[in-house]
């Protein structure tokens, strides 16, 4: 039997969040290691199985995998989740990449000062309701399949909704007007790995609150 994955990261969201989504939809169960003190970190720069002395790390194949785009990559080939060729491949990693810059600036959003944190959110919501639902939604109508890419499940499926969820806790309204997005978030939560996944005690990360931005401080010593 084939070992368990192991994640190495914080025990917080953050870009292992992604992946995590990824392997919980496909039905692998993992481990995770987590960085949790000054001296974790520090171990990072000796320790060679981390190539750049970074995490996101997850330990999977008999690989030790690093840079989370990379990681995500490898997940969705092995499972299935990637298309069936190459345009469906290339069109996956474009709406995936646009989900990474709004994703980004929600994983970003807990270490602003409250001074600097009205003007983000209020960003982040102008790119959300006029610049990347509308594009995702446009999708969806274009071709009135089920799923974003080739009418089956992928990996663009998977972080589409798992970015819904973001923008469902900052503000709900954000997701009014766009139907077909609402209906795929539905959709996806309700496949039995996904919906396992969303249960209370699963390994799904909560959001940031000031108890763990403090211990997150005290790690990177800021």
């Amino acid at each position: 039997m084939a070992e368990k994955p192991v994640l190495h990261y914080f025990n917080a969201r953050g870009k292992m969040e992604s992946i995590r989504w990824l392997l919980a939809a496909a039905g692998v169960e993992f481990e995770e290691e987590f960085i949790a003190s000054p001296e974790d970190m520090a171990k990072l720069k000796t320790d060679e199985r981390f190539m750049f002395q970074q995490v996101p790390m997850v330990e999977m194949d008999g690989m030790k995998l690093v840079q989370s785009r990379a990681i995500l990559n490898y997940i969705a080939t092995k499972y299935n989740l990637y298309g069936k060729d190459a345009k469906e491949r290339v069109l996956i990693d474009m709406y995936t990449e646009g989900m990474t810059d709004l994703n980004e600036m929600f994983i970003l959003l807990p270490m602003a000062s409250k001074e600097e944190k009205p003007d983000k959110i209020a960003t982040i919501k102008d790119k959300t309701k006029n610049r990347y639902l509308p594009a995702f939604e446009k999708v969806l109508k274009s071709h009135g399949q089920d799923y974003l890419v080739g009418n089956r499940l992928s990996r663009a499926d998977i972080l589409m909704v798992e970015l819904l969820y973001y923008i469902e806790e900052l503000d709900a309204s954000l997701l009014d007007g766009f139907p077909l997005l609402q209906a795929l978030k539905t959709r996806i939560s309700n496949l039995p790995n996904v919906k396992k996944f969303l249960q209370p005690g699963s390994q799904r990360k909560p959001p940031l609150d000031e108890k763990v931005l403090e211990e997150a401080r005290k790690t990177f010593k800021l």
